[in-house]
């Protein structure tokens, strides 16, 4: 999983795997998924991240060894 955030545009882009993006929906008008061809959800992209999260801070527990 890889997070990067674009200061610029106040953009967050979560990327859970590397599989090819066949499919993007909007949840909202600033929430994007974008799936595979399986279905699997293979990114997030969240508009307004700032206002939604606190983009400074990450907190990560339970990885599996």
């Amino acid at each position: 999983m890889k997070m990067t955030y674009f200061s610029d545009t106040d953009t967050l882009y979560i990327e859970f795997n590397s599989e090819t993006v066949t499919d993007t929906k909007d949840l909202d008008e600033n929430t994007v998924i974008d799936m595979s061809n399986s279905g699997e959800i293979v990114a997030i992209t969240l508009e307004h991240a700032s206002s939604r999260t606190d983009v400074n801070t990450l907190t990560l527990s339970g990885i599996a060894a």
